[in-house]
């Protein structure tokens, strides 16, 4: 049976984990009193009461629900000509409000352009501007460590409610840099000629996308015994198969019966039994959309959407080479279908 030593720490080294401590607490300091929360009219109306009519502290404080030794405070202030203030005194803080802003705004133009920072390159460009800016008062801390603070990037993003720490998607090079001013404005300029040509209320304005789904869905969280390695819950499989779902949406939010892509090579009517209503289904090795199921999902969309020549139908789609075919164009001329591609990666934004 073995015996533990006990632990025996420097004084320093007591006083640097009680800092810490103290740190840790003050970032999740919650208030416990509602004192320095009443406005300045409520203690103007309190001190009229004493100065007036001489009435006694602790009386008025009970009456208004104040503390008697800042109304006491306050009174003094105010028959001593100074400027009598309410409330906690908000911290000092290193950067101004337009200073902030600058920061904050530059911060979400790098999210936008797929290049966002992390936290301690925040902090370290918070330093660089503390210098730029020269501001006088910075903390020792921020010259030992070149870099701003934990407790100024808590503040700074309380401060901030319109930024958050986001856990990015990866985006590939091509997808970032295809969307841009030129391709966008391509893009319009020929939605615009589309429908200044046709005319298209916007139930006639479709949307037509894929999107991966899973037959085995991620199990939520549930509540188990603490320090348990490993807890289990019970589903269809534990690797799912992916099937490719497409679906068509017009401008008022209307949607046809979805297809799906099943990895059969043998697609039998049953894989889509209790699906939902006047649903389709169709296989092929892989379970993504090729051609030839694309086709099949143009003469569904001509069978439910019902185009014709006196009211014909605009058909939105990327430029996935199953989409952007003879066959399927051929197949939409001959409906009255107008096909408009969006511009290559730009499908997540348009």
């Amino acid at each position: 049976m073995t015996r533990h030593c006990p632990v025996v720490l420097h004084a320093s080294c007591k006083t640097h984990v009680y800092c810490i401590n103290l740190l840790r607490r003050m970032r999740t300091y919650k208030r416990k009193t509602i004192r320095g929360t009443k406005s300045l009219e409520v203690y103007e109306l309190a001190a009229m009461e004493v100065i007036e009519r001489n009435r006694k502290y602790r009386e008025v404080a009970k009456e208004f629900e104040l503390c008697h030794v800042s109304l006491y405070n306050f009174v003094k202030k105010k028959k001593s000509g100074a400027q009598a203030v309410v409330g906690y005194q908000k911290t000092r803080l290193v950067f101004n409000a337009a200073q902030e802003e600058i920061i904050a705004e530059y911060l979400l133009k790098c999210s936008n352009i797929y290049f966002g920072l992390l936290p301690e390159d925040v902090r370290r460009l918070a330093y660089q501007c503390a210098k730029f800016y020269d501001v006088d008062k910075v903390p020792e801390s921020w010259h030992v460590n070149q870099m701003a603070g934990n407790d100024w990037f808590t503040n700074f993003m309380k401060r901030n409610p319109k930024l958050a720490i986001r856990s990015p998607e990866a985006t590939s090079l091509s997808r970032a840099t295809s969307f841009n001013r030129t391709n966008v404005q391509n893009f319009f300029e020929k939605y615009r000629s589309v429908l200044e040509r046709y005319s298209f209320p916007p139930s006639r304005i479709w949307n037509v996308d894929e999107t991966g789904i899973t037959t085995v869905q991620k199990p939520k969280k549930i509540v188990a015994g603490k320090g348990t390695k490993q807890v289990g819950a019970v589903t269809s499989a534990e690797r799912g198969v992916l099937v490719t779902l497409v679906v068509a949406t017009n401008a008022i939010g209307n949607a046809i019966p979805c297809m799906f892509v099943f990895p059969r090579i043998r697609y039998n009517d049953i894989f889509v039994r209790n699906g939902p209503p006047e649903c389709i289904g169709v296989g092929n090795q892989s379970g993504w959309m090729t051609q030839k199921e694309f086709v099949k999902f143009i003469d569904h969309f001509i069978h439910h959407v019902k185009p014709s020549k006196e009211d014909p139908v605009l058909l939105l789609l990327d430029n996935h080479s199953s989409h952007v075919n003879v066959e399927v164009v051929n197949k939409a001329k001959e409906n009255n279908i107008i096909l408009l591609s969006f511009p290559p990666h730009c499908s997540h934004r348009l």
